[in-house]
């Protein structure tokens, strides 16, 4: 079997769940899955996990990613882009300048609060909203804090702004794209979104299925190399063994998760606490 990470570049249209059915075909293995979400409509860097990096796809939620939007003004929809039902049009309204849209944006970089749209995955009393919404039923969404890091206006056109987004998990650019046109008094919706970064994962070496299909192993990247948000620790070697079957071990460093070798060869993630080290995940 084969194990690692791809740089997927996710087409529209498409799933993520329809994204991971087709690696399984390419690879012809059912252990396949994916990190971070991407709406069918978005397009752009969905990594995918084959084989052994399953076990350490949730070592990838806690990445920043990087977004370009184009948010469009004039126009609300019940899901907060242009795929769900319009449900207000202004057509006769003054654009923002660009002073003005970037004083808007500025109140949403850094800690914020925000409501996820009810046209999404997450899950109320067990069940996902986008199901509940489409059966017209009445719920509350919870909101969350999430983190932007930066937010830079790559353009501005007749009736529409084009950004560019650093945040941390669990932003929902559509309901950024709701509250930057509620802080500009004007009806907004998400036009087009594209990922362009999940940590360490660019979209300037992503891969498209033609390739996947073509010559899908030559793309599988290492699992230790994608993980290198965490820290890299190497064990004695008269260790590995210990460490493989979940003993711990004694270790002068802070409590931290940490990638592990010995002899430089990787042996999976590790958790350091109190000054012990012990397995988390092993490869």
């Amino acid at each position: 079997m084969s194990d690692g990470f791809i740089n997927l570049s996710k087409p529209a249209g498409m799933t993520s769940h329809d994204a991971v059915n087709r690696v399984r075909k390419i690879f012809g293995t059912k252990k396949v899955g994916h990190a971070g979400t991407l709406d069918p409509a978005a397009v752009g860097v969905l990594p995918i996990a084959v084989g052994r990096a399953t076990k350490f796809i949730e070592y990838l939620a806690d990445c920043d990613k990087t977004y370009r939007a184009e948010i469009i003004f004039g126009v609300a929809t019940d899901t907060g882009d242009l795929d769900g039902e319009i449900i207000t049009r202004v057509e006769d309204f003054f654009m923002p300048s660009v002073e003005e849209i970037g004083a808007a944006v500025a109140k949403f970089v850094g800690e914020i609060e925000q409501t996820p749209p009810k046209h999404s995955a997450i899950k109320i009393h067990g069940q996902k909203a986008y199901a509940l919404a489409r059966r017209n039923i009445e719920f509350e969404m919870p909101r969350r804090t999430v983190t932007i890091r930066a937010i830079k206006i790559l353009g501005v056109g007749e009736k529409s702004v084009s950004l560019e987004i650093d945040c941390g998990k669990g932003t929902y650019i559509r309901s950024l794209a709701v509250d930057i046109g509620g802080a500009l008094k004007i009806p907004a919706a998400l036009k087009f979104l594209q990922r362009t970064r999940v940590g360490e994962f660019c979209i300037c070496g992503a891969v498209d299925f033609a390739d996947l299909e073509f010559a899908g192993e030559k793309y599988l990247l290492p699992v230790d190399e994608c993980l290198s948000g965490l820290e890299k620790f190497e064990l004695a070697e008269h260790r590995a063994k210990a460490f493989c079957n979940g003993l711990p071990t004694d270790v002068s460093a802070a409590d931290s998760t940490v990638r592990v070798y010995a002899a430089g060869k990787f042996l999976g993630v590790g958790k350091i606490r109190a000054g012990k080290l012990r397995s988390a995940k092993l490869f």
